[in-house]
């Protein structure tokens, strides 16, 4: 539930990092090409369903769906810095870093815009 005008903002943006997230890990299952000897299916799985899991809240606006997709994307954003540093900054890892930094972040400005009015 959104509760002020400002609030519209910081969901949309949010859910847009959150798409872009999305993005970054499918296209990197794939680019530059996929690990030899291994389902598709299950690396799509491990990658996608913890995310997935959290679209309902995010597109509703739900702070408590915002509050898990905080502590699902720290996940996130400690592997991607982990494949950033062994890779010596290849740019794939690099970008997931940078998205899931800011989706933690525009996560936690929409909490912060969005708590209820009490009164």
């Amino acid at each position: 539930m959104l509760h002020n005008p400002k609030a519209r903002q910081t969901a949309k943006a949010t859910q847009l990092l959150y798409l872009a997230v999305l993005a970054t890990l499918l296209i990197t299952t794939f680019y530059p090409a996929p690990v030899a000897g291994v389902s598709i299916a299950l690396i799509l799985s491990v990658k996608l369903i913890p995310l997935l899991a959290l679209i309902v809240p995010v597109f509703r606006g739900n702070n408590r769906g915002y509050i898990w997709l905080a502590f699902v994307v720290i996940f996130y954003f400690t592997q991607a810095v982990v494949s950033s540093w062994l890779s010596q900054g290849a740019p794939a890892p690099v970008v997931l870093m940078i998205l899931t930094l800011l989706l933690f972040i525009m996560a936690m400005v929409h909490l912060k815009v969005n708590r209820p009015v009490t009164g």
